[in-house]
């Protein structure tokens, strides 16, 4: 009896997987691939798209071949911030230009003296400016400085539908990838903002399909219902919105840590746009507000600073437990969150600090995680504040720092604070969005599991 399940492609910079769920959503199988980048016009790395798309093929022969699985369904999450100009018939027509790549200050001074300046179009459009993380401004170099090249475009298609047009042969854009720091959308308006209109950029924008729809694949047969793709910030959360229908806040945890609050629909601030606030647009189009901090990557450098230092392993700290007489030393005499309000959001800078201070390296340790909660506090109270959010779910790395967690559940004491883990988060929820298509049963109530954290130390 063959095990009916859905395929999905996660495509993120550096591992491009497949995985196989079930209907309970167990992983049944994985494959993992890595490319090596090539080069654009430019001599700049850039994704090798050729390879990608064979990958997708070679991917499906090889588990089409198994006899154990009946594929149902296809869906992809992949990065976002990166375009795919293809002709009529969905060929590539240039490099996937990597979304680090440099901006010309001219040409974008010439776009925000056009529109209003800065401010104005990153309030509408709730996306900081960012250059070409901004994929609406890729789209506009293309106009300015390659135009032979804009004149052969059929469409821009985000990374995502780019994949999944390779397997329905059908040119759609979705609203997670537009939604996501593109400068193309006017929350306000809940359409393009009039710039796309005006430099005849909307007809390049393939129709909007929704994020919960399928479509009949062509390749390898016309057997296989297909999602749209999504952009995989939007698609982490969607597991948790179908989960969970009181408010909450997901704190991803990686490089970057992300508090997602789709529990708050208010217009950005000027504020907030200053402090890294932006708004995502869920599957369901509707807006999700976002701050963002860069911990974890000063972690990892300040973790191996302190290794250097006392002579230790960087993995020594992956397991290191709290303790309450150290952590002591550091905390106010009065309540914790109470003392960080009264602090400037640059109060702490751990890079700052000379070890040879610290008795050793576990106080010091120790310290660098606070240093790094009162970040996080300052970051996460941008989406939270107004707002009757019960619930903070914290998934990835930090999630298992029981030092963050301790602390973040003191930091925060009217909201219960989780560790959450889930098998592969972004390729659930691009299997999540199509579940009503694919999957016969209903959804699993133990997807996502949780650990509650309380304050070690009554404040």
């Amino acid at each position: 009896m063959k095990i009916p399940v859905i395929a999905i492609f996660d495509i993120g910079k550096t591992n491009k997987k497949l995985f196989l769920f079930d209907e309970d959503y167990k992983i049944v199988f994985e494959r993992t691939a890595r490319f090596i980048e090539t080069k654009d016009e430019d001599g700049d790395t850039c994704e090798n798209l050729e390879s990608l798309r064979l990958s997708v093929f070679d991917s499906l022969h090889e588990v089409l071949r198994n006899k154990q699985f009946d594929i149902k369904a296809i869906n992809f999450s992949t990065y976002g911030a990166s375009l795919v100009y293809v002709d009529e018939n969905g060929r590539p027509l240039a490099p996937l230009y990597n979304y680090l790549k440099a901006y010309p200050e001219e040409l974008k001074s010439q776009f925000y003296n056009n529109y209003g300046g800065e401010e104005n179009v990153a309030l509408s459009t709730a996306s900081p400016v960012l250059g070409s993380l901004n994929s609406g401004m890729q789209l506009y170099r293309i106009k300015y400085e390659k135009p032979e090249l804009f004149g052969k475009i059929k469409y821009a298609l985000h990374l995502p539908q780019y994949m999944s047009s390779i397997i329905t042969g059908k040119m759609h854009s979705d609203i997670t990838s537009i939604g996501c720091h593109t400068n193309f959308w006017d929350f306000k308006k809940k359409d393009y903002h009039h710039w796309v209109y005006e430099e005849g950029l909307a007809d390049k924008l393939a129709p909007i399909f929704p994020g919960d729809g399928v479509m009949q694949s062509t390749f390898p047969s016309e057997n296989y219902l297909t999602g749209v793709g999504l952009h995989d910030s939007s698609a982490a959360l969607i597991p948790y919105i179908e989960s969970f229908k009181e408010p909450f806040i997901l704190l991803s945890t990686g490089t970057w840590c992300i508090s997602l609050n789709p529990f708050n629909n208010q217009p950005l601030t000027k504020q907030e746009l200053d402090n890294d606030c932006l708004c995502y647009l869920s599957y369901q189009a509707k807006p999700i507000k976002a701050s963002r901090l860069f911990s974890g990557f000063e972690h990892e450098q300040e973790v191996k600073r302190i290794a250097n230092h006392f002579g230790t392993t960087v993995g020594k700290y992956k397991t290191t437990k709290l303790s309450v007489p150290v952590i002591q030393k550091y905390l106010p005499k009065g309540e914790l969150r109470a003392h960080f309000e009264t602090l400037e959001d640059t109060h702490y800078d751990f890079s700052k600090e000379n070890l040879s201070e610290f008795k050793d390296d576990i106080e010091a340790y120790h310290f660098l995680i606070f240093t790094l909660v009162f970040k996080q506090y300052k970051s996460t109270q941008l989406v939270l504040k107004n707002t009757n959010v019960k619930r903070i779910f914290v998934d990835g790395g930090f999630s298992k720092n029981q030092i963050f967690m301790n602390l973040l559940a003191m930091v925060f004491p009217e909201t219960e604070v989780y560790a959450a883990s889930m098998a592969q988060a972004t390729s659930m929820g691009a299997a999540v969005a199509i579940h009503k298509h694919w999957n016969t049963k209903p959804l699993p109530t133990d997807m996502i599991a949780l650990k509650l954290f309380v304050s070690p130390v009554k404040n």
